[in-house]
């Protein structure tokens, strides 16, 4: 299928912070071609215009990361004709229910006993860290397959930030893109356009004072620090990238060549 790979990036209507991986430096001197690895949040807004330009893109295979919890709040994605959709859920099916329920509902005090004085921060750092020690199973799947078979690919959570972050970020590192270029595409995500809409339930002029959205903030940016987070965890628990790739991903040097085969220029 021919892939028509945009020159500057589209404005989708319904889809946020989509955008092609493509360009980023590798640290023996390669870019990563464009047209390979798109990311973004979710589908299930697309309009048919959205839907027309991904469609032209030639995507293999499109992974949802979202759970069956995400999937009942915004909906099944889009279909596209011809593409693969593996939904691989990175949080368990109610993980964080209750704490969504109450980022969307509740009132300024109890979001100030949930939030406040870094917890936020520390959940996210938290949710990092969790997601690299226990879902080396969801990953190595990823990375097999798009060993195999599923390149162009389309990673995707609810904003495009977190889960499918973190899985751009270990499907970067595997490839050998530089540290820091892995870093400063994961931070584009903050840029207004980007960022995910944040749904609070109450109408109310209170629900969206600063000090709320203040609280919330942590929740919906990206921060090297969280990312950080999922770095030191690998050399915590692994020593490394190499032995991460290998002995938790069963990605070994000769997968990381055929990934490298598909992904760089």
């Amino acid at each position: 299928m021919t892939q028509q790979v945009p020159s500057t990036e589209p404005e989708l209507a319904g889809v946020r912070n989509f955008r092609d991986v493509g360009g980023l430096p590798t640290v023996d001197g390669r870019r990563v071609a464009h047209g390979r690895l798109f990311r973004s949040g979710h589908l299930a807004h697309a309009t048919p215009s959205d839907a027309a330009f991904l469609a032209s893109l030639g995507l293999h295979t499109i992974f949802d990361f979202r759970n069956a919890a995400d999937q009942r709040l915004e909906g099944a994605d889009v279909e596209l004709p011809g593409v693969r959709n593996v939904n691989l859920p990175l949080t368990d099916p109610a993980d964080g229910a209750e704490f969504w329920k109450m980022v969307r509902d509740g009132n300024l005090d109890e979001l100030r006993e949930l939030l406040a004085d870094g917890r936020a921060a520390n959940r996210m750092i938290a949710s990092y860290r969790t997601i690299i020690k226990e879902r080396t199973a969801e990953h190595r799947q990823v990375l097999h397959a798009l060993a195999e078979d599923s390149v162009p690919a389309l990673m995707h959570c609810a904003a495009g930030k977190d889960r499918a972050g973190l899985s751009v970020a270990v499907t970067l590192l595997a490839i050998g893109v530089e540290r820091e270029a892995i870093v400063a595409d994961y931070l584009e995500s903050n840029a207004a356009h980007r960022r995910y809409k944040v749904h609070r339930s109450s109408s109310a002029s209170s629900a969206y004072t600063p000090e709320v959205m203040e609280l919330l903030s942590p929740l919906f940016d990206a921060r090297a620090e969280y990312l950080a987070a999922a770095f030191d965890t690998i050399e915590e628990t692994w020593g490394g990238v190499d032995a991460y790739l290998e002995q938790a991903l069963g990605v070994t040097p000769g997968i990381r060549e055929r990934l490298r085969a598909r992904f760089l220029d």
